[in-house]
């Protein structure tokens, strides 16, 4: 019996050629696409989901499906991905945090409410479109998550969170390609969505206005407040602390003379805390839910290269298990920009030793 495995199936490249690769491997293959917005949003979908979850998304996928001879269906989900994905981006938003949904839509429906799902239908696993890679550590036994080989294009810093039961049930059949080579497969194979230009936004904030949304899903998350400097003296005013992310220069609304950053958001006073580019500097953090995947949480302080944000070159590092599920990262150069929310990741060369989100460390 051939070996079945659904393919989730966002409508783009990527995905389609995973799917593709699959069935000439000969598995029995079956494509899915999750439908993620309101059943009762009939007006114009595409307008508020972008490329990866509207409606011509899910044409694009129907498409391939067809071309590569494998069934697929619509699974509605959008309940799940309101409450674990939409909603713990506006909570975090309104916690000072600058979160990353794809992260907790990998972990919790992927290669969750997904993979659970797909085990019903005898399936084996679950193979998604990331550039990533999965090995066995024949001595540990344990299932270790690799970055890709196109180190442009990796995604294992939204990967972070799978367990090792979601390790050993998830492929990434583009994992080690690039993605010239994936256009070029598509291509072979007269896939409908070989040059189909890749998505850059939230699928659910298609117009890259995260602030405009949260104010259309929470309006009360944007408290006004004060901008204060490093020792609280009051410096202007802001419409919410949701507005604002670590790092941020426009937008103060500060007439000072000098150029000044956001180093804190304060959510317990409702404080943007304002400060010089010096001021950005860290070296050291806090996660919390941390995951080790290529260990067990160590007992001794590890060294690794920790990635603190998408765009961010990994640094020398040393991580060190707390109490629970947190851990100290203690960088050998600070880091700018350290944001609370966002995802910091530990490499060992190509092998991820796991990850977390990164706490709130108030400012001296």
């Amino acid at each position: 019996m051939a070996e079945r495995i659904v393919v989730g199936m966002s409508g783009g490249v990527d995905s389609s050629v995973a799917a593709a690769l699959l069935v000439e491997q000969g598995c029995d293959v079956v494509g899915i696409t999750m439908r993620v917005w309101p059943r009762q949003a009939a007006e114009e979908p595409t307008k508020r989901f972008g490329s990866c979850c509207g409606t011509e998304a899910v044409e694009d996928a129907r498409q391939v499906a067809r071309t590569l001879g494998i069934p697929h269906y619509l699974l509605s989900m959008d309940e799940e991905f309101n409450q674990k994905v939409i909603g713990q981006f506006v909570d975090s938003y309104g916690n000072g945090q600058t979160p990353i949904p794809c992260v907790s839509c990998n972990s919790n429906l992927k290669f969750g409410s997904l993979l659970g799902r797909a085990r019903a239908w005898d399936a084996a696993a679950v193979a998604t479109g990331h550039y990533a890679r999965i090995e066995r550590d024949r001595t540990t036994g344990r299932y270790l998550l690799l970055r890709a080989r196109d180190r442009r294009k990796d995604q294992t810093d939204f990967l972070w969170p799978l367990t090792q039961a979601q390790l050993a049930a998830a492929r990434f059949p583009v994992g080690e390609l690039t993605k010239d080579a994936v256009r070029t497969q598509a291509r072979r194979l007269g896939l409908a969505t070989a040059d189909k230009p890749e998505s850059q936004d939230l699928c659910f904030v298609p117009d890259d206005d995260y602030r405009g949304f949260l104010r259309r899903r929470a309006p009360d998350v944007f408290r006004p407040g004060a901008i204060v400097d490093r020792r609280g003296n009051t410096l202007g005013a802001h419409e919410g602390i949701a507005g604002f992310t670590v790092g941020q220069k426009r937008g103060l609304g500060l007439a000072t003379g000098r150029p000044l950053y956001v180093i804190d958001l304060d959510p317990e006073r409702n404080t943007v805390r304002v400060g010089e580019a010096a001021d950005l500097e860290r070296d050291r953090l806090v996660a919390t839910c941390v995951n080790f995947i290529a260990c067990a949480p160590p007992s001794s302080p590890l060294r690794v290269a920790a990635k603190i944000r998408h765009s961010h070159q990994p640094a020398a590092a040393t991580v060190r298990a707390l109490d629970g599920d947190t851990a100290e990262v203690v960088f050998e150069t600070p880091q700018r920009a350290v944001s609370p929310g966002q995802s910091v990741v530990f490499y060992d060369g190509d092998v991820v030793v796991g990850g977390g989100v990164i706490a709130r460390t108030p400012c001296e």
